[in-house]
């Protein structure tokens, strides 16, 4: 997998438009692409990407990333060094650098897996959901998304979405009584007291709200929220007290997702920090308090993992996105460093 090749792969994924729920183009080009570098892959029922390597005996290694992005598009071109286009960042960078990784691993054993997953950008994950209930438990997974080549995402925190209708009898707007676009606004009042004001959404261990939408008028209204909560959080709690709290009205629950967190000492963490270290870099560790297909993983699956990939993540579903392309290839090399200490030196217990 020469650099030249590594870049033409990314260029070529990151001119298909890819949007959540519209990824089948993607997948099959990636799909061929995997085909011609010695993948066995094939498009699976949820759309996703699938490509394996099998090197004999030994312990699978999953390398997930998605194909879906966000944001409206970005004109695909390069100057100075950097690759700009949507979805350099969020997550074709990860992904193309995971294949490029995985066929250059020639010292890997064993099985190496890479999956290109649809809609992780939409509450329903559904392509990470259906590898975690269809895939046995791999021996070690790295999850890709924009760490920045030289530092490694420990966890993420959880998501809970909610959805709030409401409706009122008709009447004038001067009628005593509550309107139902009043109780809407009262609901977004009630779940801020309970779960955490937006201004906490830059700390890990704390809730933090998010009022994605709210419309109505007198006689219906229907707001959106987001909590991104910490670990340990109890979101079946905070959804029975928030809806004894509600006078009137219907709250669904649209998603709900735990936050997630492994230790320095997890074996692909170390792998990772090996493979950084290996390319010259100097270790960086953090946590995100946005949300990823590992918090769904985690949910199925008990194994050491961690999440990276090339990239800065403030330019997610910016105007700006890009990608350094010096960047990408570092992670390419510290992927594949990774991949082989992992398939050669097995990761043992959970994370």
């Amino acid at each position: 997998m020469t650099p030249h090749a590594a870049e033409r792969l990314l260029h070529d994924m990151v001119r298909i438009p890819s949007p959540s729920g519209d990824e089948e183009r993607l997948a099959h080009l990636v799909v061929t692409r995997m085909r011609t570098l010695g993948f066995t892959a094939r498009v699976d029922a949820a759309g996703n990407a699938v490509g394996e390597l099998d090197r004999g005996d030994g312990p699978t290694v999953m390398l997930l990333g998605h194909l879906d992005t966000a944001g409206d598009p970005v004109p695909v071109r390069v100057a100075d060094g950097r690759l700009y286009g949507r979805g350099t960042v969020d997550a074709k960078g990860p992904l193309a650098a995971m294949i490029s990784a995985a066929a250059g691993a020639d010292g890997a054993r064993g099985r190496v897996v890479v999956v290109g997953a649809v809609e992780e950008e939409l509450p329903s994950s559904r392509g990470a959901r259906l590898v975690g209930s269809s895939h046995p438990p791999p021996s070690a997974l790295v999850v890709g998304e924009p760490s920045g080549w030289s530092t490694v995402v420990l966890g993420y925190k959880g998501k809970l979405d909610l959805r709030y209708r409401v409706t009122c009898p008709a009447g004038h707007p001067t009628r005593p009584g509550p309107k139902a676009v009043e109780l809407a606004a009262a609901a977004w009042e009630t779940l801020t007291a309970l779960a955490g004001t937006p201004d906490a959404h830059s700390a890990f261990d704390r809730p933090a709200t998010t009022l994605c939408s709210l419309r109505g008028d007198l006689t219906e209204a229907e707001a959106e929220f987001t909590v991104r909560s910490p670990l340990g959080f109890d979101a079946d709690a905070l959804v029975a007290e928030l809806r004894r709290r509600l006078p009137a009205g219907r709250l669904e629950v649209c998603a709900s997702v735990p936050a997630c967190r492994v230790g320095r000492r997890d074996p692909v963490v170390r792998a990772l920090v090996g493979g950084v270290r290996a390319q010259g870099g100097t270790v960086g560790y953090k946590v995100k308090t946005a949300t990823s297909d590992m918090n769904t993983l985690a949910e199925y699956w008990n194994v050491p993992m961690a999440c990276y990939g090339p990239g800065d993540s403030r330019l997610d579903h910016s105007a700006d996105e890009h990608l350094e392309l010096a960047e990408y290839h570092r992670a390419i090399a510290t992927l594949r460093w990774a991949v082989e200490r992992l398939t050669t030196a097995p990761a043992t217990g959970s994370r």
